[in-house]
């Protein structure tokens, strides 16, 4: 028999588990070690340095099922909300947050600051993928 089907419940089992918490798109906090106790379907963002079992694994989305980790690999266009942050990330080439635009300020340069603040707040959307590319 082929590795795998002798137990093919718990491969089944352990997709629909990842998929379930993928769905979600949220993830409990972005850090660098395994929390001392998780419950099945947490799921974690792995930052830099990566220490314990999850060595290696930077960047990627850890996911507690039967008592292991399970890594998912981000793919380009990826959004997550970090519950503990209290914000959304979005994958680029690597993991990113919005940045919130400087408010205009200042009476006589307020319109150079006003127009910096919508260009930016242009790119922002346009990372987030909510606005399509310039066409100029």
């Amino acid at each position: 028999m082929p590795g795998g089907q002798a137990q093919k419940e718990f491969f089944v089992n352990q997709a629909l588990a990842i998929l379930d918490t993928l769905h979600a798109r949220t993830v409990i906090a972005s850090q660098p070690a395994s929390p001392p106790a998780s419950d099945d379907g947490e799921c974690f963002r792995v930052t830099a340095p990566a220490t314990g079992a999850w060595e290696g694994c930077e960047g990627h989305l850890a996911i507690q099922i039967g008592g292991d980790w399970h890594f998912g690999v981000p793919r380009e266009g990826m959004q997550v909300f970090d519950i503990e942050a209290d914000t959304s990330l979005f994958f680029k080439v690597g993991w990113q947050a919005a940045i919130r635009p400087a408010n205009p300020a200042n009476g006589t340069t307020i319109d150079t600051e006003a127009r910096a603040a919508i260009e930016q707040l242009i790119n922002v959307l346009h990372d987030f993928g909510i606005l399509p590319p310039s066409s100029a």
